[in-house]
């Protein structure tokens, strides 16, 4: 069965609009724990938008508790500033479980590319191994068609496949051919040794469809789609949503 890692960015987007502690990113990760969520991802920006180190710390140690994984999401190359120690510290801080290398830059919106491992393999190859010298299983964003063999030279254990065409070509009701795209990278990725994720923009109406034309992915982060939906269904009853279409898609 897929796994299902619940990005609580958005959570404490909602928290920091307002100041203060509510709602709060804590209680939001046990009740999704509690409802059966495989683990929890946050993404941490440099000018601490959302997710900050505190819930960092905060969340690795609950996960730790929990005996879940934590997935912490990050640009390796971004400089530290005050309030973020930069993404290698902090991992050696807070020792995810797992640690998502992500190229995203401070004016983006949200991430919305993978890596270009022909260019960026050799400068990639440090902070893998840093990261998994700190225990961290390592996986790298990566678009459909990206030269995944390169990920695995580098020492990287999985890729994430950013989903976001998919998701957009879905919505147009012309998703086999990103779909496609996404499936032979996945088959490239497992044959270089790599496991697959996969994540940006799943929701309930496309997550099926997507692990139907992907088959084998290991887990999927969702939570820009899976906050939104819960904002009308409640947290525990959406993520119980989709560990039933996880579930059907085994």
């Amino acid at each position: 069965m897929t796994r299902l890692s619940v990005n609580l960015n958005k959570v404490a987007l909602l928290r920091n609009a307002r100041g203060g502690g509510d709602p709060d990113v804590l209680e939001a990760a046990r009740t999704c724990l509690d409802a059966g969520a495989h683990g929890i991802t946050v993404h941490p920006r440099p000018d601490a938008r959302h997710a900050r180190r505190d819930d960092v710390l905060a969340l690795a140690a609950l996960c730790r508790q929990r005996g879940v994984e934590f997935n912490l999401e990050g640009n390796p190359f971004a400089p530290p500033r005050p309030g973020y120690p930069g993404f290698l510290a902090l991992c050696a801080e807070a020792r995810p479980q797992q640690a998502t290398l992500v190229p995203d830059g401070d004016g983006q919106l949200t991430s919305d590319h993978g890596f270009d491992f022909e260019r960026d393999g050799d400068r990639l190859r440090a902070p893998v191994a840093e990261l998994r010298a700190l225990g961290c299983r390592v996986s790298l964003f990566a678009d459909a068609g990206a030269a995944v063999g390169q990920a695995a030279a580098i020492g990287a254990d999985r890729i994430e496949l950013y989903t976001g065409p998919f998701a957009e070509a879905h919505a147009r009701s012309d998703a086999g051919p990103v779909a496609s795209d996404c499936a032979g990278t996945a088959r490239r990725a497992r044959d270089a040794g790599l496991g697959v994720n996969a994540g940006h923009d799943l929701n309930q109406a496309n997550l099926g469809a997507f692990l139907a034309a992907v088959p084998g992915v290991l887990e999927v982060s969702i939570g820009h789609a899976l906050i939104g939906e819960a904002l009308y269904a409640g947290l525990a009853p959406t993520v119980e949503r989709y560990l039933r279409l996880l579930d059907a898609a085994r």
